[in-house]
């Protein structure tokens, strides 16, 4: 009797703050709670990324041709102008109007002031981001009534019909974005006994295949924006490929967090840093800069280029893109025996065996 009643005291004994601690820790109390944290966190950082990213766009420092024969009359009064309304321009010389043009095409300068007959003509490029052509039609306009000056805008690279405010390439590269590193969390959940070079191999599949069916959605059921089709689909699946294998890089050296990082370097950094949504001469400069460097700003650089100036390609999105997939798969590969995924190998049955 009295074993029994010290065994029922043990237990009827409150429990001290280290074995309380160490229940809750072995519970799934503890990752739930710290679920809720992150979830709270990131849903406050990604209506600030945004935010601060594209509530108010504010030029810095737009490049612009300025073509000197012939001279611009009163162009120096125009130039200050511009200045004083914060649409501050970059000048670069060129001798005339074709090369002028030739820069903008190969989008160095988003801008062209020139002569005209009656004063100052300005020739933006919507196809360069609707935002700032936006800008600086508008400018343009205030500082001719401001300074005396007739000022003449021209739209010389129009966005499509069907996408008018050039939204149409940021969303298709966000939706690679997203359901790649979606597809290859789900592969981590539903799939998990993939070997390594399997689960590289079924990400390329779903790649190839939602990249084809995002192209073939936005071009061929909407209309909204003519893709350069084979391009565009091999873009944006070579984007839900790197997606997917920065989450799977991720996963391999940070287990179940591995969302933490992935939705920080893809959305909450990535997305708005990108130049989809607002031009990157008018998001904050340290944005404007690493964006570049990002998959979503490769992804949305190489479709816009793809899109608007076929013919002038440039190798420098597809460089960090490329980087980024061989860089995530190197770490997979190298590490594939810290990934939670996989099976064991199967040993031969004896008898096969003899």
């Amino acid at each position: 009797m009295s074993g029994s009643s010290e065994r029922h005291g043990a237990h009827g004994r409150p429990l001290t703050l280290r074995e309380r601690w160490e229940a809750y820790k072995n519970s799934p109390f503890l990752p739930a709670t710290v679920l809720v944290l992150i979830v709270a966190a990131a849903a406050g950082l990604f209506a600030g990324s945004y935010t601060y990213a594209m509530a108010k766009p504010t030029p810095h420092r737009i490049p612009a041709a300025l073509v000197t024969q012939p001279e611009v009359a009163r162009g120096e009064a125009f130039v200050a102008g511009m200045e004083k309304l914060d649409a501050s321009l970059e000048l670069h010389d060129y001798p005339d109007v074709a090369d002028a043009r030739r820069a903008l095409d190969e989008q160095k300068v988003f801008t062209i002031v020139r002569a005209s007959d009656d004063g100052v003509a300005l020739d933006v490029a919507g196809a360069s981001g609707a935002s700032v052509a936006e800008l600086l039609g508008k400018a343009g306009i205030d500082v001719g009534d401001a300074t005396g000056v007739e000022v003449t805008v021209r739209d010389v690279k129009p966005l499509q019909r069907g996408d008018p405010r050039g939204l149409a390439l940021f969303y298709i590269s966000l939706a690679a974005v997203i359901m790649g590193f979606l597809g290859a969390i789900q592969l981590s959940v539903h799939a998990h006994g993939l070997n390594p070079a399997e689960r590289i191999a079924f990400t390329v599949a779903y790649a190839l295949l939602g990249g084809f069916a995002i192209a073939a959605a936005v071009d061929w059921w909407l209309g909204a924006v003519d893709l350069p089709f084979v391009q565009s689909w091999l873009i944006l699946a070579f984007t839900m490929f790197t997606s997917g294998m920065v989450f799977t890089m991720f996963n391999t050296l940070m287990g179940r967090w591995a969302m933490i990082p992935t939705w920080g370097v893809m959305v909450l950094l990535g997305n708005p840093s990108s130049g989809g949504a607002v031009s990157w001469p008018l998001l904050p400069s340290a944005l404007g800069h690493i964006g570049r460097w990002l998959p979503p700003g490769a992804s949305v650089n190489a479709q816009h280029t793809a899109v608007y100036y076929q013919g002038h390609q440039f190798v420098f999105p597809y460089l960090v893109l490329a980087a980024w997939a061989l860089v995530s798969c190197t770490v997979f590969w190298v590490w594939r025996h810290r990934h939670p995924g996989g099976r064991a190998r199967t040993p031969e049955h004896a008898a096969a065996a003899t």
